[in-house]
């Protein structure tokens, strides 16, 4: 695989508590050593439960949040140790489209402002050159012409996502991370945003990291996936064998509890006690020990790492299960 993206051994902690009150702070492990790589024209998916640092890792590989160690290189260039000069560069190979299209547009901007803003920052082109890149980007992403002097809440919530995927694009990206872009849409709009990066994927050949917990929207779009639970990749390998056939435990409860299509489906839902800890206060050892129905003492006391289980998959688990019907 020609990896353009390496992340190794990510971690991020934030402080709560503390002030004026007196109250005793507390660390937040909102990622625990997380560590991935994202070839070229391939998709990567982060999948887990609200609250497991799937979007605060996606956030980190551009230094939208600086994470406190570990080590992210995009194409051999160190992005954690560039100055800002180096990371204006970086930034215009690796974009971002945000899950809300509406809180990520600025309300008094037209379509024209909007995407023309990132050129002149980047200092890309002509005032001529800039107008027939925001033509050609809109055409791209299926908006017409005539959408260039309105503004974000002229447009339908698909139409809005729309623009924000052309933000993304006018810079001619290598890397678009996509931060649970289809989420907050219907799901006949979900389609067509989906076939929409599906298909600038294979014309532009884009790399992406794509956030979501939707198991299905995942399937049909990655290539790849790690499913996180608290800050850390439980399970990682190709899309359609963590989902059909999924080694560690939580893998299997989070496929069992999406939804399926079809009302005729008899689900059968793996069994899970409690709820997830608070990332203040983690269990010892394998931090999914208190709800597994496969717990045994060693899984209290060590932390399972992530190990090769087959070719190209991985998981974090002493008692890995061994097939669907396990």
């Amino acid at each position: 695989m020609n990896t353009l993206l390496q992340v190794r051994n990510l971690v991020k902690r934030f402080e709560s508590g503390g002030g004026l009150l007196g109250a005793p702070k507390q660390i937040v492990r909102a990622i625990n050593d997380v560590s991935f790589d994202v070839g070229r024209g391939q998709s990567i998916g982060l999948v887990g439960e609200s609250g497991c640092g799937k979007s605060t890792v996606a956030r980190t590989l551009l230094r939208l949040i600086e994470p406190d160690s570990g080590s992210i290189h995009f194409n051999g260039i160190d992005v954690r140790g560039a100055d800002a000069a180096e990371l204006r560069k970086l930034r215009q190979r690796i974009q971002i489209v945000f899950q809300d299209p509406f809180a990520s547009l600025n309300p008094r901007r037209t379509v024209r402002q909007t995407l023309a803003e990132p050129l002149r920052v980047h200092r890309i082109g002509k005032q001529s050159d800039i107008e027939s890149k925001i033509t050609k980007t809109l055409d791209e992403v299926g908006l017409p012409q005539s959408a260039m002097d309105r503004y974000p809440h002229e447009f339908s919530g698909g139409q809005r996502q729309r623009i924000g995927i052309a933000r993304a694009l006018v810079l001619d990206p290598e890397l678009i991370v996509a931060d649970e872009p289809v989420s907050a849409l219907d799901v006949s709009v979900q389609a067509q945003i989906l076939q929409l990066l599906e298909r600038l994927k294979t014309e532009r050949q884009l790399s992406f990291v794509f956030v979501s917990h939707d198991l299905g929207v995942v399937r049909h779009f990655c290539d790849e996936v790690c499913v996180m639970y608290l800050g850390r990749i439980i399970e990682s390998g190709p899309t359609a064998q963590v989902l059909d056939s999924p080694f560690h435990p939580y893998s299997r409860v989070l496929r069992d509890s999406s939804p399926v299509p079809d009302p005729a489906a008899r689900i059968k839902l793996s069994r899970i006690v409690g709820e997830v800890p608070a990332p203040t206060n983690l269990p010892t050892g394998c931090t999914y020990h208190p709800r597994c129905a496969r717990m045994q003492p060693e899984c209290k006391v060590t932390a399972p790492a992530l190990l090769g289980m087959q070719a190209d998959r991985q998981a974090a688990c002493f008692f890995p299960m061994e097939s669907t019907t396990d």
